[in-house]
This record gives structure tokens, sequence and C-alpha cells, in this order.
């Protein structure tokens, strides 16, 4: 065994309370054991902790070693966050030669991960000339990738939808202008689902309806989104999108999310190639199951679960949730939320080792949002978090906990990012790409680009012909 020291020494070398000290050791963040009423510490995991916890800074620092990667083609990344998209970019053959996050602990990850990677914060305070000088890039350095997720909150279908009215929305329109800017020969956007139908504008529902004038284009479902094709349409970029579920692409997970593919020369890129099949359909393999990624991992660390909350999870079996349960005991888990509408099939939710897991969020233990372990009586561990988003064990995670749960539930899984990467790969070779016909890429319907046109130009009409009438009536 190592050098082991007191709480106190641990506290005062991590310049944390000798009681938050105390926290981490039963929390098994620090590796400890007890001599009494005492704890006793290794050195060296206090050397770990304190490298990957925040107790440092990741500044902002140019690329490193760029020669020695020079031959491959370059991405340039931006709402890297845990940069599970650039390890899916890096696996189809990419040099991702910058980062930019302005999270202090997706930051601290990325240092530690990938310390001659560029690493840029806040998107805002940079000019195309500063993003190329970062990245060691001439102006007459052609850029093959960039890619980007723009936070997503102002477009999920669970928040507010203020679109790009929202702050986070202006970063999105920063990131397209600045990309655009660069010129790279192809350009990919990541977002929620929520993207394809959210506003530009968005008008308060009790200003709708009659004696309020109709909604105007900008203010239709999907307004947004148009926006946004129509800088692309006016840069000369062709596109093509898609609402993709990760499980077809090998993650052993249900995850979707809107991928924009753009390409400089005006073409329309053809959609991801997909890996695998619900029901191995087109002679593809199945999806992968939970338990095809979760065994063999030596040590967890995890949240825990209420005493209250472990009282019904201990008469639930894997797959298995609150509805599982006699309806008294239904009554008592959910109380009020017992008879709210929806569906409310996170909450108490065991995971079933046949299928994929269900989306990780953030926390594993919200209520409303449980991803418990399908045996045992704990949610999942960040180690499991790492193996469902398809991280290499290897990857390391800043920041407490709760942070690298955060990082990671937000991450896009390495085998999207990988089929991203692929199609562009064989685009820039010249490749020939053949979709499959007919292919559910997700469970949603009219997601793909054409479709989505075709109904935002029904929208359109709908919206002219409503104007019109009204015009002939004020006649």
């Amino acid at each position: 065994m190592g050098t082991e020291v007191s709480i106190k020494d641990a506290a005062a070398q991590l310049k944390i309370s000798e009681q938050r000290a105390r926290t981490l050791c039963r929390q098994g963040e620090l590796e400890s054991r007890k001599i009494g009423n005492s704890w006793v510490i290794l050195q060296k995991s206090i050397d770990t902790y304190g490298l990957i916890s925040g107790h440092r800074i990741a500044e902002d620092h140019p690329a490193y070693n760029v020669s020695a990667t020079a031959r491959k083609p370059i991405a340039l990344s931006f709402f890297s966050g845990a940069m599970g998209l650039d390890l899916g970019i890096e696996k189809a053959g990419f040099h991702v030669r910058l980062a930019c996050e302005v999270d202090k602990y997706c930051r601290q990850t990325i240092a530690l991960n990938r310390p001659d990677t560029a690493l840029l914060g806040d998107i805002n305070d940079y000019a195309a000339e500063d993003v190329r000088r970062a990245a060691g890039l001439f102006v007459e350095d052609d850029i093959d990738l960039i890619v980007g997720g723009p936070p997503c909150q102002a477009f999920s279908t669970a928040g507010k939808r203020q679109g790009l009215s929202d702050e986070r929305g202006n970063v999105f329109l920063k990131y397209l202008d600045l990309a655009l800017e660069l010129k790279p020969k192809y350009l990919v956007i990541e977002n929620v689902r929520g993207l394809l139908s959210c506003p530009m504008e968005h008008r308060p529902h009790h200003l709708r309806g009659d004696g309020f004038p109709d909604l105007a284009e900008d203010e239709l479902k999907g307004g947004a989104l148009n926006f946004i094709l129509k800088k692309l349409d006016k840069s000369g970029y062709g596109y093509s999108f898609n609402l993709y579920n990760s499980a077809n692409f090998g993650t052993p997970q249900v995850r979707e999310r809107v991928i924009i593919i753009c390409s400089r020369d005006g073409k329309k890129p053809p959609y991801l190639v997909p890996t695998h099949s619900q029901d191995g359909a087109f002679d593809l393999p199945k999806w992968k199951t939970l338990r095809s990624c979760l065994g063999n991992i030596d040590k967890h660390h995890h949240l825990n679960f209420p005493e209250k909350r472990l009282k019904y999870y201990r008469l639930l079996k894997p797959g298995q949730n609150w509805r599982n349960l006699p309806e008294d005991l239904q009554k008592e888990a959910l109380g009020k939320s017992f008879y709210a509408g929806g569906g409310k099939t996170g909450f108490l939710r065991r995971l079933d080792w046949k299928k994929p897991s269900p989306t990780l969020v953030t926390h594993p233990a919200m209520p409303a949002t449980d991803l418990a372990h399908p045996e045992e009586d704990r949610p999942l561990s960040i180690e499991e978090y790492k193996r469902i988003q398809e991280f290499p064990d290897s990857w390391q995670l800043a920041g407490p906990l709760i942070q690298q749960y955060k990082q990671v539930g937000n991450a896009v899984p390495l085998g999207l990012g990988t089929a991203v990467g692929s199609l562009v790969m064989n685009l820039l070779s010249g490749n020939k790409v053949v979709n499959l016909r007919d292919f559910n890429y997700s469970r949603y319907r009219n997601t793909s680009h054409e479709e989505w046109l075709f109904e935002f130009r029904q929208q359109i009409a709908k919206h002219n012909d409503s104007c019109s009438q009204q015009e002939l009536s004020l006649g």
C-alpha cells in the first residue's frame, strides 16, 4: 500500500474543508479506509483527484505537436463538451485540431485527455482569424470539417421554446456565422429533436387566437430551422438532415439527435449509413443491449437513491417501473404525480438487460428520470454511463461526480459521431455512399429534410392564404 495521509492533510492539499474530504471518502471519490472514527487516505488518490476535480484551471492554448498528425483530415470542434462527438470523429480518421468549450469542468476534461489539442473558451470571444491561429492554420489552409452541437436548451421540447431569441440560441447563430466564415469543406450541426419544431420567435399563447394577428413566418412551427437553412442556402452550402437514433449506429442506447450535414460544394449530402437495426432488418446486426456493454467493471462510483425510493426498487425486476407495483404502492410512491398526465415512464425505472438503455440524462437519480441498475439498488454508475455512451474506460472526467454525470449525459455517443465522421471521410475521398431505402432512422415520422421542408412549405402556404383572406375582408 502507498503513502496514506490524514483527513486534515488531504483537505489542506485539495483546498477543501475536512467535512468535504470525509464526504469524498464516504462517496468513494478518494481511495481511503477507516481506522476507528478516523479516515486515512491514499496519497496517490489525492493527487489524482486534485488533477481532475476542478482545482486546476484549463487555460486557453494553441495546438501542439501538429506536424505529427498533419496528414490526417483536419476537424475543428465547437461546444465540445466531454468530446463524445469528437472521439467518434477521431475514430473515423480525423485529427481534431481544436476544441472550443466554456464549461470549466469540460475544459479540464479536454485538457486532461487531449493536451495537444488547441483549447478555446467562449465562442463569442473569437473571430475566424483567432480560430485559425489557435489551430495552427494559415489563411490558405483548407479546413476539412467543422462540428458542433450548440446548447440545446433553447430548442428542447421540455423548455420554454424561445428558439433563436434565447441567449443560447444566439450562440447557435454565432457558431453558424463563424463556421461559414471559416468555409470548411463540410459543416456538421448537431442538436435535439426540438430544433425541428421550434419557432424563430416565440409568441406567448395568451397573445394568440381570436383578436390577434396570425403567426408570422418566423413564429411558425420550425421557424428557427427555416432561418438556419436560409443562411445555408445564401452561403452556397448544400445540406441534408435527419433525426437519427444512436442505437442504429451501434450505441447501446436509444438516443435521438438531429444531425445537419452541410457541404461547401453545394451538393446535398447523403444520410448517415446505419450499422444496426432494431429487428435485424436490412441484414444488419440487431441493436446492442445493455448487457453487451456493462460487464467487467472493477469499481463503480455512483450517486445513491434515498431510502424511501429504495423501498419500491426492491420490489421491481429488470425492465420494470412503478406500473409494476401494486396500485396502492403506485399512489404512495408517486404521490401527486400519480394523478398527473403523461406516461411517467421515468419514475422508478429499472433498466432492462435485454434492451438498449433509454436516453441518458444528466442526473440518474432524479425522481422523474431515474436510471436504476437492472438488479442492484442504485443508479447507474459513472463508469456505466461511459460504457453506454461508448467512452473509453481510460477517458478521464474532471470535476465532482455530479459534474461527470452531466458531461457524459450531455455527450453525443461515439457510435453516432463515428457515423458522421465516416460519412464525411467517404465524401472527402470521393467514395459513393448508398442510403438504405425506407430505413427508419428514428421513432418519429417526417424527420428527414425532404419531409420537413414539404410540411413547412405547407404551413407557409396556409399562412399566406390566411393573410390573403384577411386582406380581402379588410378591403
